[in-house]
């Protein structure tokens, strides 16, 4: 093989550099479809402005797990919206070893997300009753984790299904070398459930926490992320599998981060595809502190709280904010072990917040789960003070949509101005910041509007910036629609 003469180097490097910065600056496709400001996927160059989170509202608390076949040590609830009705799914636990097979799966009911009740099913004995809301009985149950399957290849028998399992005791049992691990469930109604096959469909990882799986309707399989442990650090961390028909799964990948990031256990993950847009993957993790203890008379070491961060793939994860998004709070009950545990799943109640579920006072008799509300699609914005004024502009992108469509808020000062440039970065005539009125308010959906109108049909499949100026405002969300609402 002959290698280039040293004359030829500079040339061979200019010319490999200029064909990256050419792939670089390929245009994002991004279609009609929401995009959130949780990362800065969209960001070439901001001036003055900076993502920020944003912390949930704490509401009323929906279920405090007092009834015999219940008690203090519940945990692990999903979250399952099938059409109006919502479900939590939670382990019933007083206390009992990982491995008990007295532990049961519950259930509870709403109509709005906020009013839960206990179905009577009589399925079950517990408590010295079939009086009850439970499901399943077994050591499945430690960590039985439920969800709404929405692949459209789905057997209506299959319509549900979930995970649930544990690893036996033994030597590096954290790192699945023995028996045990995840088995496959299903059921036509969430309520009626059995397993589809007599052994465990996923070995390898600990699993003594939550592992939720769901279907991945924008890459077309089912995701299941589950509990590791890291070989070198025993931090508890979570990795991701993958699978076509929900039996048999890939290897595990761990998460990955970006350099700097902080490696802290992740005790669960309550990963979910976003409600509006499902490439986007939502994870919402509790982290633990195991080694510190706040209430001393408290029989047990560890401290939580939630965290938010998101993904693209599922492996590669963006942690942006590396702040709480939920703090424990002033209840000190909050500052005992393994609370503050963020339920799995997103209920849409269509009034423009999304509801989702907490733990609180985890090992005390009033062991209860707290409703949390965001603003829709608002975690995170790409936030602008009052002076100086902010401004970023995206990279090259094109669209298949016929107007511009924001989720923002500013104050009764603030505004919001679009110009849409050419690749370039030239102003495409009318559509200048001059040529925008300032948008100024608080709404969900709102048609960025020019001079001319907010028709932005004849750009369509054109390759395109934008150039946003900002004051005093949050941008969550952006999307080109098919058509102004």
């Amino acid at each position: 093989m002959r290698y280039p003469g040293p004359s030829l180097l500079p040339l061979l490097l200019i010319l490999s550099t200029l064909s990256a910065s050419v792939r670089a600056m390929e245009p994002l496709e991004l279609g009609s479809r929401w995009e959130l400001f949780v990362d800065e996927f969209l960001v070439a160059t901001k001036r003055n402005v900076a993502l920020k989170l944003h912390e949930p509202v704490r509401r009323e608390i929906v279920l405090t797990t007092d009834q015999p076949w219940e008690g203090p040590t519940c945990a692990y609830f999903s979250v399952v919206q099938d059409g109006k009705k919502v479900r939590l799914y939670y382990r019933g636990s007083s206390g009992g070893s990982d491995h008990s097979v007295e532990q049961v799966t519950c259930v509870v009911e709403s109509e709005d997300g906020i009013h839960f009740t206990r179905p009577k099913l009589g399925l079950i004995e517990a408590g010295g009753t079939k009086d009850n809301n439970v499901i399943w009985r077994g050591v499945e149950s430690h960590n039985f984790a439920p969800f709404l399957d929405a692949n459209p290849a789905a057997k209506p028998e299959w319509r549900y299904k979930a995970l649930g399992g544990v690893k036996k005791p033994g030597k590096n049992w954290q790192h699945g070398a023995t028996p045990g691990g995840l088995y496959a469930f299903a059921s036509p109604d969430g309520i009626h459930w059995r397993k589809l096959k007599a052994e465990p469909v996923l070995t390898q990882g600990a699993f003594d926490s939550q592992n939720l799986a769901f279907w991945d309707s924008y890459r077309g399989r089912y995701a299941c992320f589950s509990r590791i442990f890291t070989a070198a650090t025993r931090l508890r961390a979570i990795q991701s599998s993958t699978s076509a028909d929900f039996l048999s799964w890939t290897e595990g990948v761990p998460h990955r981060y970006a350099k700097g990031v902080p490696m802290e256990h992740f005790y669960t993950s309550a990963t979910v595809p976003c409600p509006t847009a499902p490439h986007l993957l939502l994870s919402f993790p509790k982290r633990f502190q195991p080694a510190r203890r706040k209430v001393p008379e408290h029989k047990a070491n560890g401290v939580s709280d939630a965290v938010f961060m998101s993904s693209r793939d599922g492996v590669n994860w963006d942690r942006p904010f590396l702040e709480a998004w939920v703090r424990p709070g002033p209840d000190r009950k909050n500052w005992t072990d393994r609370n503050n545990m963020t339920a799995c799943g997103i209920y849409d109640g269509g009034d423009g917040e999304w509801s989702l579920y907490i733990s609180e006072h985890y090992r005390h008799p009033d062991h209860r789960i707290r409703r949390l509300t965001v603003r829709q699609q608002g975690f995170a914005s790409l936030h602008a003070g009052r002076e100086p004024r902010g401004e970023f502009t995206t990279h090259p992108l094109k669209f298949t949509g016929e107007s511009l469509i924001l989720n923002y808020a500013t104050s009764a000062v603030g505004s919001i101005q679009i110009e849409i440039q050419d690749e370039n970065g030239q102003p495409l005539p009318g559509f200048a910041l001059a040529d925008m009125p300032e948008l100024f308010g608080d709404e969900l959906a709102a048609p960025a509007t020019w001079k001319s109108g907010s028709d932005l049909s004849a750009l369509k499949g054109r390759t395109i910036r934008l150039r946003v100026r900002m004051m005093d405002a949050d941008l969550y969300a952006l999307r080109f629609a098919p058509k102004a609402p």
